[in-house]
């Protein structure tokens, strides 16, 4: 469960986490659970009392989590419509990707999320973690035009035209993941990111949706790593 901050002998949940805990595990006094602190930190302890009142956990000294990926992904997806964003971010923290930037991008039909849909996505992002038995949650960056966007380390482009693969890309340091719309992203976009040092890269000879293109830029660059 997510506790805001580690170090403490003792800490009293409520709300959703303390619900979760006393009414969707039905956890009782003396039971073990696993903290973590969304920074990458957990510490072990046990249910000390869990009633309306909330539930108070003892814990023990905070430690970095070992289910961190070495490598620091970023994945840069463009404004997709419905629901789609939702499942990119789902699935990339599953995957260990450390955060997300929303892109505008030429050929969108969105170009704008409202801070309700953003806020939305951050706590997406913090249920995935919790899923996964991951430590440290991803954070959601608000939308930013393309032309903004900035990296360090290496950064990988994903293009249907381009003739390079993911061979050779960082197993550890940080990596940025960026991804078209719908409609793809515009070869003056593609190039703009490869003149600042981006390297465009091909997913094979199918056409992967908008979504699916993340997670599968994703999946190659941590888990094809051992990551």
């Amino acid at each position: 469960m997510l506790v805001p901050e580690l170090g403490a002998d003792e800490v009293v949940l409520r709300g959703p986490e303390a619900h979760h805990l006393r009414d969707v595990l039905r956890l009782k006094a003396g039971a073990l659970v696993e903290a973590f602190d969304g920074n990458g930190n957990v510490a072990a302890g046990s249910v000390a009392a869990a009633d309306q009142g909330g539930v108070v956990l003892t814990l023990g000294q905070p430690q970095p989590s070992e289910a961190e990926a070495q490598l620091d992904v970023t994945v840069a997806v463009a404004l997709l419509k419905g629901d789609k964003l939702a499942d990119v971010v789902r699935q990339c923290t599953e995957l260990g990707v450390m955060r997300f930037v929303l892109l505008v991008t030429r050929h969108a039909d969105v170009t704008d999320m409202s801070h309700a849909k953003l806020l939305r996505l951050q706590r997406v992002a913090e249920e995935a973690t919790r899923q996964s038995g991951r430590a440290r949650v991803p954070q959601v960056a608000p939308p930013t035009p393309l032309a903004t966007l900035s990296w360090s380390g290496a950064a990988l482009v994903a293009d249907p035209r381009a003739t390079g693969t993911l061979t050779g890309a960082a197993t550890a340091g940080r990596l940025t993941l960026v991804t078209g719309p719908e409609g793809g992203l515009a070869t003056s976009e593609v190039e703009a990111l490869v003149a600042r040092g981006a390297r465009a890269v091909t997913l094979g000879p199918r056409i992967l949706r908008a979504e699916t293109a993340p997670l599968a830029l994703a999946a190659l660059a941590l888990l094809g790593g051992g990551q």
